[in-house]
């Protein structure tokens, strides 16, 4: 078995078939990851979402931010936005079982060396803690508080990580380390709004992986959400698979039994 991991799709579904192809990927025997964010600004979520249900059990998914906006706006607790592209899942046939699906996907990942996230983990957390988290944010999603998490999900407060938090301020902050970061303080203060290059930095604050003691450092993490990073770190430890496809740049798609990468063009 080989294991591939993608990066974020965001709705390009056929720059990812031309790199299946090109690897040869069978899913009678290998399995292919996703960094989340299957969908959104793209010309093909629905495809790109389709394609992951079917792959069954030889796929691994972890939920992005637009995977769980998805969820929000097809249960009436958002509207799309201006560039959203969610409106061909929302009216096919075989989207009550798409979202169903797409909501019992974890927010992490872990299977041998590897751990996979979408954005970030926070400077705080062990591995172990950052599964734990993730294992409640699941339960949340699963439960008869969906609603009420989708409903309090959106928001950059609380800044900052604290085991005292309690429901659905606990369930965003840890959502948003998960789903959305870029940058923190070395105490692990998110900031939510800068989208920049990490030489851009905001003072005061860092690119996450870069938070000296940073506790999850050393273990191999497979990242998404950040474009502009394209794919560089300057970290052996993390691996950064967003390279922009939807913004034209590429899309890139790792072997991970040999780390070697493969592209093409958007």
């Amino acid at each position: 078995m080989t294991r591939y991991a993608v990066g974020d799709l965001q709705g390009c579904f056929n720059p990812l078939q031309h790199l299946l192809e090109r690897v040869r990927f069978d899913p009678e025997h290998d399995q292919l990851w996703s960094v989340g964010d299957i969908v959104n600004r793209g010309p093909q979520s629905l495809e790109c979402l389709r394609f992951f249900y079917e792959l069954g059990d030889s796929a691994r998914v972890v939920l992005g931010n637009h995977d769980l906006h998805l969820l929000a706006v097809a249960n009436g607790i958002r509207s799309s936005k201006r560039g959203d592209t969610l409106q061909p899942i929302l009216d096919a046939p075989d989207c009550a079982d798409l979202l169903a699906w797409l909501r019992h996907q974890p927010l992490l990942y872990r299977d041998g060396d590897y751990t996979m996230v979408h954005a970030g983990l926070a400077p705080q957390w062990t591995i172990g803690q950052a599964q734990q988290l993730a294992a409640e944010i699941a339960g949340v999603l699963q439960s008869n508080r969906f609603i009420d998490f989708l409903r309090g999900m959106y928001g950059d407060k609380p800044d900052c990580w604290s085991a005292d938090l309690r429901d659905i301020e606990r369930w965003r902050v840890i959502t948003n380390y998960f789903t959305r970061l870029r940058f923190c303080t070395t105490d692990g203060v998110l900031d939510l709004k800068s989208k920049e290059a990490p030489a851009s930095a905001p003072t005061g604050f860092m690119p996450w992986f870069d938070i000296p003691g940073r506790k999850s450092a050393g273990h191999l993490l497979i990242v998404g959400h950040w474009a502009l990073l394209m794919g560089k770190t300057q970290r052996d430890d993390v691996i950064a698979l967003d390279t922009g496809c939807v913004w034209g740049n590429q899309l890139t798609l790792m072997n991970l039994e040999t780390r070697a990468l493969v592209t093409c063009d958007c």
